[in-house]
């Protein structure tokens, strides 16, 4: 009998453990696609920041791999002074591409898109950023692994709020690493954004981008970073739920875009892992 009973369970697991090699499509409620614009317009110091970029796709549902761009736009934005800079769309790639654009920081501008009889618009100031001024590096234990400990400094002016974007962006990694910071206690002072890193070696480059922005802006990556995980996937990517931007609708309210408007000094370093 109890030989009986190990044969029995024998089989059922030899069942469960085939059971699981069967794939199974999960049939989803899919919504109808949505506008996404990446009008994300970044004036790295000491360029120009005269060619801007701005990308129109769609959403798309969860088993497609291949998102759909939009052509046939019509993309300008407009500074305080009601001078336009047209975006115009590089053939059916969804890119729309301007290569006269003035920055001018805490200046005001308004972004318009204009698709399938739909005016979308937003407005946002472009933000700057404090200079990066040095580079450390140090090797950290915790719970028996290793990380590099990677701080980035910078001088924080103490006139005015500011909300820094932090990127990362390893050679050996597909996709970068950010995160968020506000200068609520560290205003006027000397300061580091830092990333921790696993299985790094000596030679090996990080890109590392600050971004000045908004505090509105601040708020949305905030809620969006908790969505999507800090570097699962970056923050641009399709995430599992719906974040509202600062870009409305004013053909249909309800048939609002996702993404966001923003305008950005940036300063970038490459470092060489030590």
């Amino acid at each position: 009998m109890k030989n009986k009973f190990y044969f029995i369970i024998g089989i059922l697991t030899v069942f469960f453990f085939n059971s699981c090699q069967d794939v199974v499509d999960i049939p989803l409620n899919t919504d109808k696609p949505r506008l996404v614009i990446d009008a994300n317009i970044n004036w790295i110091k000491g360029s120009l920041g005269n060619n801007q970029t701005i990308k129109l796709s769609t959403t798309t549902d969860f088993y497609t791999n291949v998102i759909p761009v939009v052509s046939g736009a019509t993309v300008f934005i407009t500074n305080s002074s009601n001078i336009i800079f047209n975006f115009i769309e590089t053939p059916n790639t969804g890119m729309y591409v301007c290569s006269n654009f003035v920055p001018v920081i805490d200046q005001t501008y308004t972004l318009t898109v204009i698709h399938n009889g739909q005016k979308y618009t937003a407005a946002e100031t472009l933000k700057s950023v404090a200079a990066i001024t040095s580079v450390t590096q140090e090797i950290q234990t915790g719970l028996g692994t290793d990380f590099l400990k990677i701080k980035t400094f910078f001088d924080d002016p103490a006139d005015a709020n500011n909300y820094y974007l932090y990127k990362y962006k390893f050679t050996k990694n597909l996709k970068p690493e950010y995160s968020l910071d506000d200068d609520l206690f560290f205003q006027g002072n000397t300061f580091y954004s830092l990333v921790l890193e696993e299985d790094t070696k000596p030679g090996e480059k990080v890109e590392i981008t600050h971004y000045g922005i908004s505090k509105a802006y601040f708020n949305y990556m905030t809620i969006l970073l908790s969505v999507s995980g800090s570097s699962g996937g970056g923050p641009f990517q399709t995430t599992p739920a719906t974040v509202k931007g600062n870009i409305k609708n004013e053909t249909n309210f309800d048939n609002y875009p996702l993404g966001y408007f923003r305008l950005s000094e940036a300063d970038v370093v490459n470092y060489t892992i030590q």
